[in-house]
């Protein structure tokens, strides 16, 4: 203890004597500590990089002080630590060094870079991966390997994030069919233009096609979307990120809705970006399932066939609300006729209420509440009574009837009622 305070305590300079003479010291610790120095002479670090000891070619790979000749020596070490600290390291040096470099030193550290990516042990080549992955002037040759390597933990990381890899490279990897998740990986990329998501979608890869699916940001073109909804019918993978997508043509939408499941027809349904025709057909084919479902067996089958039925009421209320056709007379009408699902839909799209308050409006039986939620809809007081009555079916003695051919409330009453109900 007392040898190391006095070499290499209170950040002591050693001079080249110095340094020479520890480095042929025959105890390894103390070599181990001299080469993880950064003030050291390069010849000094070079001549620990060939040291009997692992520590002390450790601390060697480590040291960003260490020469491009030691790195380069250190890339074909024996010992696997040895090279994972140096991949470790050697990543940040990477920057701006192409295979054609004239500097020597900068040839050197692209060699030493060259040899890692072809390192036996992959948590070599992953370190490396990892390090180079978001570096927009990593060396492209290096890069290019990495994404080729036969183990995903190496290849993902540069296919997933780096922005050196081109369009043609990614379809050139497509076309070869690569490593099982490789597909996903550049799926899951930023940036996924048309080509890239042509060249995937074309592909038998199920995984990396719902990858592609449920990537927000991937542009992927219509006529390719069609045909991935004509494959998706029996995959299921496929369904839930075909109705998210944040563009969905009508007549793909109209084709979803023929095999999708009720919990996701009812996601369909909610979506603004259909026109009043698109959303009026893909509501026919909802309620022709609606028809076609058998009998009720169980609570199940009884909840499906429900959320059925109000996916269908939605589309058929955004459709008419979109054509300017959603009025008193409407909600009156379905009112008349018991489609209550209809008549929520309307009061939702009318009010601007999400769809869950005006339900639990309806749960509770709220006569205050049902006239709040008609008064922000823009509907007559009258229509209060007969929602109050013909929906809630509340007895007369609850029904809040109009005051003067006025609301019953307040403004500020109706205001907190909506509050209140979480509108």
């Amino acid at each position: 203890m007392s040898f190391f305070k006095h070499w290499f305590g209170g950040g002591r300079t050693l001079s080249y004597e110095q340094a020479k003479e520890l480095a042929s010291h025959h105890d390894a610790s103390v070599r181990a500590e001299l080469a993880g120095r950064d003030d050291l002479k390069p010849e000094i670090l070079y001549f620990l990089a060939e040291d009997a000891s692992v520590e002390v070619r450790r601390k060697v790979a480590a040291n960003t002080a260490s020469p491009a000749q030691a790195n380069l020596l250190l890339a074909g070490d024996g010992d696997d630590a040895v090279r994972a600290g140096l991949a470790a390291k050697i990543a940040g040096l990477a920057p701006g060094l192409t295979a054609h470099e004239q500097d020597r030193l900068r040839r050197m550290t692209f060699e030493a870079i060259e040899m890692l990516t072809r390192d036996q042990i992959p948590r070599v080549r992953q370190l490396l991966s990892e390090a180079l992955k978001d570096l927009v002037d990593a060396p492209p040759e290096v890069i290019r390997r990495l994404a080729r390597d036969a183990e995903l933990v190496v290849a993902g990381p540069v296919l997933q994030y780096s922005p050196v890899l081109t369009d043609d490279d990614l379809i050139e990897i497509i076309s070869t069919r690569p490593i099982a998740g490789a597909l996903s990986a550049i799926s899951r990329r930023s940036a996924v233009n048309t080509r890239v998501a042509d060249a995937i979608a074309a592909t038998d890869d199920v995984d990396a096609i719902a990858v592609l699916l449920g990537n927000q940001s991937a542009q992927i073109r219509e006529e390719t979307l069609d045909r991935l909804v004509d494959r998706a019918s029996d995959i299921e993978a496929w369904h839930k990120p075909l109705v998210q997508r944040p563009q969905l043509p009508g007549r793909a939408a109209g084709k979803l809705a023929r095999f999708i499941a009720a919990d996701l027809l009812q996601t369909l349904a909610k979506r603004h970006d259909l026109d009043p025709e698109a959303a009026e057909a893909v509501a026919r084919v909802v309620r022709k399932r609606f028809d076609e479902m058998d009998a009720p067996a169980g609570p199940a089958k009884a909840e499906a066939k429900r959320a059925a039925d109000e996916a269908a009421a939605l589309m058929r209320a955004r459709a008419m609300h979109s054509a300017n056709q959603l009025d008193e007379t409407a909600v009156d009408t379905a009112l008349s006729s018991g489609d209550h699902a209809f008549v929520v839909s309307a009061l939702s799209l009318l009010s601007g209420l999400p769809m869950e308050s005006v339900n639990k409006v309806v749960a509770t039986q709220s006569p205050k509440g049902t006239v709040a939620v008609c008064w922000k809809s823009g509907l007559s007081p009258t229509l209060a009574v007969h929602l109050q009555t013909r929906m809630l079916h509340l007895p007369l003695s609850r029904v809040l009837n109009p005051r003067g051919g006025d609301f019953p409330l307040r403004d500020d009453e109706m205001e907190w009622q909506l509050e209140f109900f979480g509108a």
